[in-house]
C-alpha cells in the first residue's frame, strides 16, 4: 500500500486524454492518488480507463463556465472535493510573422486559457480547504523568449503563467498549505513521464518551496535549464 504524500489525495486532470495526461494519471495512481480525468472525447476517455485502471472519467467542455460548474458539483457529489488540479489543456498554433498570426489560431489558444480560468475558479475553494491543495500547469519557454512566429502562443502561455502566479499569491495569503506551480518546457514530446513524476513531487515539497514557482523540465543532455523562478 502506497503511503507517500499524495496517497489518498483526489486529483483532477483537465485535458487528460493527451499523452501527457495519461502519463500524469499513471504517475498519480501509482503513487496512491485517486484520479479524476476530464476530457471532451468519450472514446479517448474510455481508452484512458483501459490504459490506467482505476481512474474516474468525466466528459466536459471546459471552455464553458456553466459546464465546469456542473462538473465540480458532479465530482463533489460522486467522490468528494479535490486536493489537486492539473491543467493540461493546450496545443500549439503559429507560424509566419506578427501579421501572419491568424484569428483562428488565437481563438484556439485563447480557449485553452479560458479552460484554465474556468477550472481554477470552480475548484479554487476545494484547493484552499484541502490540507495539501496543489495546482499545476504546463507552460512554455516561449514566455521568456517569444518569437514573432509564435506570438499568439507565447501571449496565451504568458496569460496562463500570470493567472497561476495570481492564484499562488492568493494561496500565500489565504491558504499556506496550498501551492500553485508552473512546469516549463520547450516541448513535451518525450518528457511525459518526467512531467508525471514532477507533478507527484509537488505533494512532497513544502508548499512555500513550489508556490508560484516556474519549474523547468528539459530533456536529458539538453544543457542548462531555465532557472527555477520564485515569486
Amino acid at each position: 500500500m502506497n503511503d507517500g504524500p499524495v496517497a489518498g489525495r483526489r486529483v483532477l486532470i483537465a485535458g487528460a486524454t493527451s499523452a501527457s495526461g495519461a502519463a500524469v494519471a499513471r504517475a498519480l495512481t501509482s503513487a496512491g492518488a485517486s484520479v479524476v480525468a476530464v476530457g471532451t472525447r468519450p472514446d479517448a476517455l474510455e481508452a484512458l480507463r483501459t490504459s490506467v485502471p482505476g481512474v474516474t472519467t468525466h466528459t466536459c467542455d471546459l471552455a464553458d463556465p456553466g459546464a465546469v460548474s456542473a462538473l465540480a458539483d458532479e465530482v463533489r457529489a460522486a467522490s468528494g472535493s479535490v486536493d489537486g488540479l492539473v491543467h493540461l489543456v493546450g496545443g500549439w498554433r503559429g507560424g509566419g510573422s506578427i501579421v501572419g498570426q491568424s484569428d483562428e489560431d488565437w481563438a484556439f489558444l485563447e480557449r485553452g486559457f479560458r479552460t484554465l480560468r474556468n477550472t481554477t475558479r470552480a475548484f479554487h475553494d476545494d484547493l484552499v480547504a484541502s490540507p495539501a491543495g496543489r495546482l499545476a500547469i504546463v507552460s512554455s519557454t516561449a514566455v521568456a523568449s517569444p518569437t514573432a512566429g509564435a506570438a499568439d502562443y507565447a501571449a496565451a502561455k504568458a496569460a496562463a503563467d500570470a493567472w497561476v502566479r495570481a492564484v499562488a499569491q492568493g494561496f500565500r495569503k489565504d491558504a499556506p498549505r496550498a501551492a500553485a506551480a508552473i512546469v516549463v518546457v520547450g516541448g513535451l514530446a518525450g518528457l511525459e513521464d518526467r512531467l508525471g513524476d514532477e507533478v507527484v513531487r509537488l505533494w512532497a515539497a513544502a508548499p512555500a518551496d513550489v508556490n508560484g514557482v516556474r519549474i523547468p523540465l528539459v530533456p536529458s543532455g539538453a544543457g542548462t535549464p531555465e532557472p527555477r523562478m520564485k515569486p
